[in-house]
């Protein structure tokens, strides 16, 4: 087992040695606290009309992403009926979870390393999916492709929203940020 008190990230120590000052170099920063840098993941998985049918899946929805994750995920509920849907207040409908700290640099890693490159026709990431504040989303068509998940024992696949939230100013120090940790963008 490892000890936490000693342990450090790849990408954490990684953004500490060469990342903070290539971007203090690249923007002309005068103060380390004005580098850009991570600050939460959001995980987060809708089961849509599946769990308006069975109340189970977003209970499975929130046991996939607890073990992507590796931390407990909650499930999120409806605030409001709307009957056209057939969904009533407070009825499951997905499960989410916010990392930071270790997990967060962990979950970065994995998701470049290993989980990006197991997506079926994957081409790069849209530089276009920042919203303006530096924060960038993305979307996965399957949660499989994460190393935790045992293809075997799923009985449904779900698709996955991730928020990479930073301290950036702009969307272009977000982007120069998250092209230091290995992204991989569309030219």
């Amino acid at each position: 087992m490892l000890d936490s008190a000693t342990y450090t990230p790849r990408l954490k120590a990684e953004f500490q040695e060469r990342i903070k000052p290539a971007l203090k170099e690249e923007f002309g920063y005068r103060n380390d606290m004005q580098i850009p840098r991570l600050d939460k993941i959001v995980l987060n998985i809708g089961c849509g009309a599946e769990a308006v049918r069975d109340s189970k899946k977003a209970k499975s929805a929130q046991d996939d992403l607890s073990l992507i994750a590796g931390q407990r995920a909650v499930i999120t509920r409806a605030r409001k009926s709307i009957a056209g849907f057939r969904v009533r207040e407070e009825m499951p409908l997905g499960a989410k979870v916010t990392l930071r700290g270790s997990r967060m640099y962990e979950f970065l890693d994995r998701l470049v390393t290993i989980a990006l490159p197991r997506v079926r026709d994957f081409r790069g990431l849209s530089a276009r999916s920042f919203d303006g504040r530096g924060n960038f989303a993305m979307g996965l068509k399957e949660h499989i492709v994460f190393p935790e998940i045992d293809f075997d024992k799923v009985d449904e696949t779900w698709g996955m929203d991730i928020v990479i939230a930073t301290t950036a100013q702009t969307d272009a120090e977000a982007l120069a940020l998250l092209k230091h940790f290995n992204m991989p963008f569309r030219a």
